[in-house]
């Protein structure tokens, strides 16, 4: 299906993104009415979250400031998670969540690792677009970086693909605490980070 905007994620694709992101945690797919929360490191914890109707508003009018193009829609979203990150964290326990939550805080069942943020936003995003708040982006499969044999870490971020040139953008939250925009970059310059 193609739209004025781009090609909108077919139902191939976002099955694949919903089976790489939730079925090995045994969480639901998000709808525009209700999104599974996954908190205390490596979704050990799960909350469900019921997204109202002005809830639904309240993320277009967020989204509304994304409109002019490609890089506008990108800080709306990073802005979206902000008040995302406030919305759910009275059911899920997370309004105090650090950013970069280590090892130190892996039985604190109020902190996200970054799986835990890559779900979480990857259930934001797969939201905005099922709302068709999304106009230049699809939201694609969630990444990871680093091999513990490279020196590095394992980390994971969710991600955005430009419909008009398929560049994949990262959307981190995991880097951010409670009530911050999400951090949000192009995905090769997030690999090197």
């Amino acid at each position: 299906m193609l739209s004025v905007w781009g090609p909108a994620l077919s139902a191939a694709d976002r099955e694949q993104v919903v089976a790489a992101t939730y079925d090995d945690y045994s969480v639901s797919a998000p709808t525009p009415e209700l999104v599974v929360v996954c908190h205390g490191f490596g979704c050990k914890f799960r909350a469900e979250v019921e997204l109202s109707a002005a809830d639904r508003g309240k993320l277009a009018q967020i989204m509304a400031g994304g409109k002019a193009s490609p890089a506008a829609e990108r800080q709306a979203v990073a802005g979206a998670w902000a008040w995302f990150d406030r919305r759910i964290a009275g059911r899920a326990g997370t309004r105090n969540h650090v950013a970069a939550a280590g090892a130190q805080y892996m039985f604190d069942a109020g902190q996200f690792d970054c799986i835990d943020a890559s779900r979480n936003t990857t259930s934001l995003l797969l939201v905005l677009e099922q709302l068709g708040l999304l106009r230049f982006h699809s939201v694609d499969v969630p990444v990871s970086r680093g091999l513990l044999i490279d020196g590095r870490p394992l980390h994971y971020t969710a991600v955005l693909r430009e419909n008009g040139n398929g560049v994949k953008w990262a959307v981190d939250s995991w880097t951010r605490a409670y009530g911050q925009p999400a951090e949000v970059m192009s995905l090769a310059r997030w690999r090197d980070g």
